[in-house]
């Protein structure tokens, strides 16, 4: 503090001596204005504002401290006075952009909570400086598209990207997103925090599912939407992981056990996703499914869609409440499933042609015609995929 402060601070702490700064507090500060007596100094008058306890003059006379202590020598001056002020609305927009602006000690608790602070002042801060600053302005409560989109253009550190996919308080387009994939895609330090986003535009998550790991995909079919190719796909694919004690399966990674519990959970194990696996030869998906939609154990549900007859299946299907006039679609579909299960998936093109095969043999002339064109979309949407 040089000697003009000095002599401008003085008969302003003498005005916050009575009811706000005691008297030792002042004295110290005029008798011996160190850099901790200014700290503390700052701190209690910041702390008194932020309060609200002051009249309209003495906020007047609070604000020229301020604009004095910001000019401050000593970094922990400045330091104090950007903590004590950081989650205060009622600070003159000069002194938060100088306290933004200064040294990262200064600067952050003010990037990261003050709401003084605009869009455009965030955005030229962290343009300039480095990854601690942009740090802090991707951890702030509210993160506006503009604000998050330029924190990905400026930054060169994942892990300043990843803290901004971790914060839900912040608005990410799919614009946004697609550049975060674009330069990070393949770093699990932000492609998971991505995913477990609570809410991501469908085209972004079907990139996500050919970049992250198999938990981490099977939380992305669960709970974001996806078109129904995409979703089979994932199913297919798993079956390499899907033996045939999976059903009994006590480990602790994601099987079909869990993904159907998931989706269900989700509002998402619909009639439409349990046919298309059918179509796709996945029977052990189909039967943990209608055992769940059916709230029957599975070995009931295995004996019923097992059955050598057609009660059992349709007693299933009639508990699942779907659509009757599908049933013989089904069990054509389960049959093929049956007697290819050792090559479907060595050949599913050929699994899906005889699918197809088999279905306009026996079905074309026994089921109507929006039933059957329904099921032949699947399988051919299936096979486009």
């Amino acid at each position: 503090m040089d000697s003009n402060d000095k002599k401008r601070i003085q008969p302003k702490a003498h005005l916050f001596m009575a009811e706000n700064l005691n008297s030792s507090d002042v004295a110290r500060l005029l008798s011996e204005p160190t850099a901790e007596n200014r700290a503390v100094a700052a701190t209690k008058v910041s702390e008194q504002f932020v309060a609200g306890s002051l009249s309209e003059e003495e906020r007047e006379i609070a604000e020229e401290i301020f604009k004095i202590m910001v000019k401050d020598a000593e970094v922990r001056v400045r330091e104090a006075l950007s903590e004590s002020l950081k989650s205060s609305d009622a600070i003159s927009h000069d002194v938060a952009v100088a306290l933004a602006n200064d040294v990262d000690e200064v600067s952050m608790p003010m990037l990261e909570f003050s709401e003084v602070l605009t869009d455009e002042d965030l955005v030229e801060i962290i343009k300039s400086q480095g990854s601690e600053v942009q740090q802090a302005v991707a951890k702030r409560s509210n993160v506006s598209a503009d604000l998050a989109d330029s924190i990905v253009e400026n930054s060169q550190d994942a892990n300043v990207v990843a803290t901004l996919m971790k914060n839900e308080g912040a608005e990410l387009q799919e614009g946004t997103m697609d550049k975060v994939l674009d330069k990070y895609g393949e770093d699990e330090t932000v492609n998971v925090p991505m995913a477990q986003r609570a809410q991501i535009p469908i085209k972004v998550a079907e990139r996500l599912v050919n970049l992250v790991s198999e938990q981490v995909r099977d939380h992305l079919v669960t709970h974001h939407e996806m078109s129904p190719n995409t979703v089979m796909d994932l199913f297919f694919n798993a079956r390499e992981r899907a033996t045939a004690n999976l059903i009994h399966d006590d480990d602790n990674e994601m099987g079909f056990g869990d993904l159907v519990d998931q989706l269900f959970e989700n509002g998402r194990l619909t009639e439409t996703l349990i046919f298309r696996a059918l179509c796709l030869g996945d029977v052990i998906f189909f039967e943990m499914a209608l055992a769940k939609l059916a709230d029957i154990p599975i070995g009931n549900a295995y004996q019923l869609i097992h059955d050598r007859g057609d009660l059992g299946l349709k007693a299933i299907y009639e508990k699942c409440e779907f659509s009757p006039d599908l049933l013989t679609v089904v069990t054509v579909a389960l049959d093929v499933a049956k007697e290819m299960a050792t090559s479907a998936s060595d050949d599913p093109l050929r699994y899906k042609s005889r699918m197809v095969e088999r279905i306009l043999t026996r079905c074309e002339k026994t089921v109507d015609a929006e039933s059957f064109e329904y099921f032949i979309t699947q399988i051919v949407g299936s096979q486009a995929a």
